[in-house]
């Protein structure tokens, strides 16, 4: 192992673009620690790479530059009177600054927490707020931002009491002598991941050095990874798939990374494809299903994708954090055959952070794999009546369990249920979370004998994983089930919708019952047009239900998401509720 204080050659690093290749040993994540990790690929030449919003190389940022930074970071901390153990909130920006900050952190046996960028949704407070109760959860001794978020970030420091400064600023810390830096064992915590979905009550998922590590040794065992490999991601630092699967993964591995920002990746998704393509190796690359989505609705029916794009050394196009569309993904496959993209690339995945990331993941070449299930069967109704239509939906497979997980399916009283059981999923394994930060009763309300509750509803076949939808977004009216995506999928059929255009769930009605509600943005001005949308928008959701539901037709843009993209449904009963989300008034 590397003596941290000693200065890596950075001859080593190469001009232009770090390389795909190095004669470097590779070694499978195969680490005590994080720090360990770091140093090990700081004595080979691959790296970061930071772009632009048209995909222009901004820096190379090799591993052994990062470690060096980090180092010095680590020291400037000790300066500043941070002790092991203390927590680092730091905002996730995608860059060099961050990565030297994280990393400094984990040097000095700090606990860095990522915190996230503002979205598009809910303006300066709510963003203000958000970095509060995060803040108010981790109960950090230092806050770091970079200067273009000061305004945000000075104002949820003040409101919380924390110290804050931009990363920046940290040039002018003179750094700790040459002091021994802290050790740290492999049972202690490397950092705190907050989820998605983290709002008013949020989570913060302890991280240890070994949860962690066996998770990145059991991606780069189920991906099968590659010498020409090389990570292409626009996906968020401060998601567990953006942080973990494609920043820590592709370092403990030694793959090289090249960076779009996830704001410039939405105001220019196809620069996404343009780094793929210009990737001579193969690209290891990861999205939600809106990002595929996303990037087939922007081509031109007029343009062929072979004119601009080559995919065709796309080796691993991952795809989780998110339910996942058959119908978006054949979109994707039409959309860009031509420029080599292959359907076997596809990568279906299903994780989250109470498991570090990972918990199973396709086998490499064997694409997207569906099971056509029972409406019934899925909102746990048995067989349905014979006089009566089968409505079907495609489960899309989601692949084995990783190295190190099991999988359970349970049903309502915790039986253990057989192959094509639909239950809740529960898992186990070296990556699960040794518990939420600071939160005892929330850890146990999900936790028991080592198992973690994941609340997502599933079933086993054949030793593959198929997720069906969350527990706690399932509607229940008149004693059955509906999943809400299932009505989501329907509208989306109408003419001019797309995916994230819909949120479906229950609201209480006026006699007390419970009433399916369904927000839909509306492009349409006319109030006629409005009229017959909301009325054919009801009737599809008659034919799913069997109940009139109450249909609210909103400006575009409205509906929330979470800090990675997806759609809060939660959060968007929760606006409509108080008010917040207002309705177009359409005459009854």
């Amino acid at each position: 192992m590397l003596d941290r204080n000693v200065r890596i050659d950075t001859s080593l690093a190469l001009e232009g673009y770090t390389p795909t290749l190095d004669r470097h040993p590779r070694r499978i994540a195969d680490f005590a620690t994080l720090g360990e990790a770091l140093d090990y690929a700081a004595e080979g030449s691959r790296g970061m790479n930071f772009h632009d919003a048209r995909g222009n190389l901004l820096r190379a940022y090799p591993y052994s530059e990062l470690r060096q930074d980090a180092l010095g970071h680590a020291r400037r901390f000790i300066s500043l009177g941070l002790k092991k153990g203390d927590r680092l909130a730091l905002i996730a920006e995608t860059g060099p600054e961050f990565a030297a900050c994280f990393f400094g952190a984990i040097y000095a046996g700090l606990w860095p927490v990522p915190l996230p960028l503002p979205t598009s949704f809910g303006g300066r407070d709510a963003y203000v707020d958000q970095l509060v109760v995060m803040l108010s959860s981790s109960d950090p001794q230092l806050f770091l931002f970079p200067e273009e978020l000061a305004e945000f970030a000075t104002a949820a420091a003040e409101k919380q009491g924390v110290a804050a400064r931009n990363w920046e600023s940290l040039s002018e810390i003179e750094p700790a002598g040459a002091l021994a830096l802290p050790e740290s064992g492999q049972d202690e915590i490397a950092y705190l991941q907050y989820s998605s979905g983290s709002t008013r009550f949020p989570h913060g998922v302890a991280v240890t050095h070994r949860a962690l590590l066996d998770n990145l040794h059991s991606h780069g065992v189920a991906t099968e990874i590659q010498d020409t490999d090389r990570c292409i991601s626009w996906l968020p630092w401060y998601h567990d798939m953006g942080l973990v699967g494609c920043m820590l993964s592709p370092l403990a591995l030694q793959v090289s990374s090249d960076y779009l920002k996830t704001e410039d990746f939405a105001r220019r998704p196809l620069a996404w494809l343009d780094l793929i393509s210009r990737n001579p190796g193969t690209s290891l690359s990861y999205s939600p299903t809106f990002g595929y989505d996303i990037c087939s609705r922007r081509m031109s029916s007029q343009t062929r994708a072979a004119d601009r794009f080559d995919l065709s050394r796309w080796r691993l196009a991952g795809n989780g954090a998110d339910m996942i569309r058959p119908d978006v993904m054949q979109a994707f496959v039409d959309s860009f055959a031509d420029a080599g993209f292959k359907a076997g690339a596809f990568c279906p995945s299903y994780g989250l952070a109470e498991a570090t990331l990972a918990v199973s993941i396709m086998p490499p070449g064997e694409g997207i794999r569906l099971e056509l299930v029972e409406e019934s069967e899925l909102s746990g109704a048995g067989t349905p009546a014979q006089e009566r239509p089968r409505r079907y939906r495609a489960i899309v497979n989601c692949g084995k369990p990783v190295k190190g997980m099991e999988i359970e399916i349970r049903g309502n009283d915790g039986e253990l249920l057989p192959d094509r059981g639909i239950g809740k999923v529960w898992v186990r394994g070296s990556a699960v979370m040794v518990g939420y930060y600071r939160d005892p009763e929330a850890t146990e309300a999900c936790m028991k004998d080592g198992w973690l509750d994941t609340g997502d509803m599933g079933y086993m076949s054949g030793g593959y994983i198929f997720i069906v939808g969350r527990a706690k977004d399932m509607i229940i009216i008149n004693g059955k089930n509906h999943w809400p995506q299932d009505i989501e999928w329907a509208v989306e059929q109408l003419p001019g919708f797309k995916s994230g255009d819909i949120a479906a769930f229950a609201i209480t009605g006026p006699s007390g019952e419970e009433t399916p509600a369904v927000l839909v943005h509306c492009r349409v001005s006319d109030p006629e047009e409005r009229g017959r949308l909301r009325d054919d928008i009801k009737e599809r959701v008659r034919a799913i239900t069997g109940i009139t539901p109450v249909v609210e037709l909103v400006p575009p843009r409205t509906l929330p998401r979470t800090s990675s993209g997806k759609l809060s449904r939660t959060k968007a009963r929760n606006l409509y509720l108080t008010g917040e989300i207002v309705p177009y008034d359409i005459a009854a």
